[in-house]
């Protein structure tokens, strides 16, 4: 399968590449915008997980896009479909630079996403697994439509490993996609 490179009104969302790191590490180096998605990471353990990102690209076929910000072509986070080892279902998912937060970046670009899962990887579900202290991603998830579907723990290296699985069907989003054009 081709890489895609999807674009939205103000973002590219394309697969990782080696130029990408510099502002995975610094996210990942920034204790609240890492507090629910497994905490601080050294740059050596942050590269661990980028090139995991890469790989999965590589063996999966998919993963979390690179989102890029059109305006500056500065790298402001990753979002995307994410099924590693373990997981409890399809997930899309987000992680946005704090520095970038409140900008709709991270509707904006799962919308993108997610139409891509459901029209081109077939996905007929899609979940999101949030922490239930993170407020903010919930907000997210319920401006795309996903109702909380239950609780799970999830794979180690995951800390922490408590989250609440939202969760839609490609019907249920196609749906709401015609009645609300919801555009991000």
């Amino acid at each position: 399968m081709d890489k895609p490179i999807l674009e939205t009104a103000r973002l590219i969302l394309r697969p990782t590449r080696a130029e990408d790191f510099d502002g995975w590490a610094a996210m990942m180096a920034d204790p609240e915008a890492t507090e629910f998605i497994g905490g601080l990471q050294s740059r050596p353990v942050a590269w661990r997980g980028f090139l995991s990102m890469a790989g999965a690209w590589s063996i999966q076929g998919f993963a979390m896009f690179s989102v890029i910000e059109k305006e500056t072509g500065r790298w402001v986070g990753r979002v995307g479909p994410w099924v590693p080892e373990g997981w409890p279902g399809p997930e899309v998912g987000w992680a946005i630079m704090r520095d970038c937060w409140g900008r709709g970046y991270a509707v904006e670009s799962a919308v993108a996403a997610i139409d891509w899962v459901f029209d081109h990887l077939g996905w007929t579900e899609v979940i999101h697994t949030i922490h239930p202290r993170n407020t903010a991603s919930q907000a997210v998830a319920r401006r795309l439509g996903a109702e909380v579907r239950g609780t799970t723990l999830l794979p180690e290296p995951v800390n922490p490993p408590e989250a609440d699985v939202w969760h839609q069907t490609r019907v249920e989003w196609r749906a709401r996609r015609r009645e609300a054009a919801l555009t991000g």
